[in-house]
């Protein structure tokens, strides 16, 4: 059984974390799209403690690639994203106060896209953020160890927020 969602107060070393983890990657790989993305992304937002980093690969072929590079720094939690067109794998290391996850995802794809503007409604809302750091709480109350359910459950209220706001869905 998986350890329950936990959401945790803001952290205000979050961006040192992710830069760190940043140079690191890079280093590994070498020159790439790469962006911080998800709660710990946005100053104040409580949030798993997990740093959510997005790569920007140009295909499959380049994501098994960087996958297997990634094993080299400690990124031997895989997680392959069947179905999914433009997001390959969800790679993680760390430890239960504070993982990483790096989203190998095609530049400028639209989950790419995505990603980038709901941050960027967070960064720049925050009353939107206010509502979604209490909508995850509850929802990890809610589902415990469910984190499929936990996540599933947060959609709704990220592709309504990127509907009102962008006019997108």
């Amino acid at each position: 059984m998986s350890q329950p969602v936990r959401i945790v107060i803001p952290n205000p070393d979050w961006p040192n974390h992710y830069q760190k983890m940043k140079h690191q990657i890079l280093k590994t790989i070498g020159s790439t799209p790469i962006e911080h993305i998800g709660s710990t992304s946005v100053l104040g937002l409580g949030s798993k403690p997990i740093i959510d980093i997005m790569v920007g690969v140009k295909g499959r072929e380049e994501a098994d690639h960087i996958q297997q590079q990634l094993e080299n720094i400690s990124y031997t939690d895989v997680t392959p994203q069947p179905g999914q067109a433009e997001w390959f794998y969800c790679l993680g290391t760390g430890t239960r106060e504070l993982y990483y996850h790096v989203h190998l995802v095609i530049t400028e794809s639209d989950h790419w896209k995505k990603q980038l503007a709901f941050r960027a409604i967070l960064r720049t809302e925050p009353e939107h953020a206010r509502k979604y750091y209490q909508l995850k709480k509850e929802l990890a109350i809610k589902h415990g160890s469910d984190r499929d359910a936990y996540t599933e459950a947060k959609t709704g209220f990220i592709e309504e927020i990127l509907k009102r706001t962008n006019g997108s869905s």
